[in-house]
Parts: structure tokens; sequence; C-alpha cells
């Protein structure tokens, strides 16, 4: 039976991390794309075709041959760790007609003269564990007429912060780990199950916000949340004999 392509390019990442294949930083001003060169060759690997990635293209690389997507995100380790910055795109699990995963890979905080470094862990996980909600189309707005002369324009050009599964889950540390919806099955015999993880949706949505430029005040607006306790779960997943004996579970409290 063959296996899936996220398994492969999951395995695959294991396996580098394992027997440390390292990132190499092409220069000392390279903040954003060595992880993402990294995981790159993980893929290429694996032989399977993508489109070229780009600046400005989401998810970072979009498979041709089958219907999945891969995010990138890189984490300095110690760092910054438990949240990451998504630019003008809120992570979903669904996109142009593909699943997306997102791949976390930290690594030590560069030193000077040191160019090349190991993955100290990572975790491939569906985009719907970080959010489940895919309807949500991002767009910047602006507007003209701000200021004395009445010609500045304002750009509303939204950030969003979100959790990193190092936050979310409890027993990732130091390891790989790989996780998907319920309702993926696995066909590699080589991923072990190690937890279940349920994230409940909240009773109430944020659906507008005002900001006062007077005041500097942000004002946000909620709505009933249509989906409020559906339970979203999740199982996680390890290499055999990479870790299986350390259980992985939802984190305590709400970020």
């Amino acid at each position: 039976m063959s296996v899936s392509a996220v398994e492969q390019v999951f395995l695959e990442c294991e396996r580098a991390r394992a027997d440390g294949d390292l990132i190499q930083r092409v220069s000392a001003s390279d903040k954003e794309y060595h992880f993402q060169n990294w995981v790159q060759a993980r893929i290429e690997a694996c032989r399977l075709s993508y489109d070229d990635p780009g600046r400005n293209t989401y998810p970072d690389f979009r498979l041709i041959h089958h219907p999945e997507g891969y995010e990138v995100k890189g984490l300095e380790f110690p760092g910054r760790e438990a949240d990451y910055d998504s630019n003008s795109q809120v992570p979903t699990g669904n996109h142009g007609g593909r699943e997306v995963f997102y791949v976390f890979g930290r690594y030590p905080k560069a030193e000077r003269g040191v160019d090349e470094y190991p993955v100290v862990d990572l975790v491939v996980c569906h985009g719907s564990f970080l959010n489940a909600d895919s309807e949500y189309v991002h767009k910047n707005k602006s507007f003209r007429g701000f200021g004395s002369y009445g010609d500045i324009l304002v750009r509303d050009r939204k950030m969003y912060v979100v959790p990193t599964p190092f936050a979310l889950a409890s027993g990732t540390a130091g390891l790989a780990t790989l996780i998907v919806p319920t309702e993926f099955e696995p066909q590699s015999d080589t991923l072990v199950q190690v937890g279940e993880l349920d994230r409940t949706e909240v009773d109430e949505v944020i659906v507008s916000y005002e900001f006062n430029l007077q005041t500097n005040e942000m004002v946000t607006h909620k709505a009933p949340n249509l989906n409020a306790g559906k339970v979203h779960s999740f199982r996680a997943y390890r290499s055999r004999g990479a870790g299986d004996s350390k259980p992985v579970s939802l984190a305590g409290g709400r970020l």
C-alpha cells in the first residue's frame, strides 16, 4: 500500500534530523529561508514535485501530484517559540483545494561564524490543529484622508500571532512528531501513535474590530460561534523507536 505524501515528508525529516543533516545558513542576513531550504531538500529527497516557492506564495511548497501543501516555520531555540508571526495569512487546514501541513523546526540560535547547525526538534501538523476555520479570506484594506492635509493613506495590514504546536502540545521537545486529524489513517507501519489531542471551539468569535486614531484604543466585537463546543480531534505519531514511549498531550490552559 502506498504511503501518503505527508508521511513521506515527515519520515524523511525525522531521518535527516536523526542522522544530523544540518541546516546551512547561506549568509549572516539569512533569517528566513535556511530552514525552508532544509525542508525543501527533504521534499526533494522524497521525489515529490512542487511548484516553485515565492515570497508571497501560500503555502510555501505546493505539491503537483498530491493535493497537499507545506508551510514552513523555523524557530530559534532558545528564543521565541510559544507563538509566531503570520503575516497576512491565518493558518488553515485547507487552501486552494489542498490539505495544508505546517512544518515547525527548532534550531540553535545563530552564533557568529557558525553557518550550519542541527534541527533540535520538529513538528509536522495539519493546519486545522492551529485553526479550524478554512472559510476566512484575508484582505488588506486602506483608506485615504488621514492627516492635517487629508492626503495620507492608512493601510490596515493585519498580522496574526499564532500559537506553535510546541506551546499547544506537551511532549514534543527534542523529538519529531506528526499531528494529524483522527480520520487520517497512516499507511506506514513505521508510525506509532503516541497521543490524542482534542481542541474545542470557543463560544464566541471575533467578527470585527475598531481602532480609535485619537486614543489608540482597539475595540473588538464578537458574535456567537455557530460551531461552539465542537471538538476537533487529532492524533500524534512518531517513528517507531524514535521516542515512541514519550506521550504527547494537549498543553493545559488557554494561550
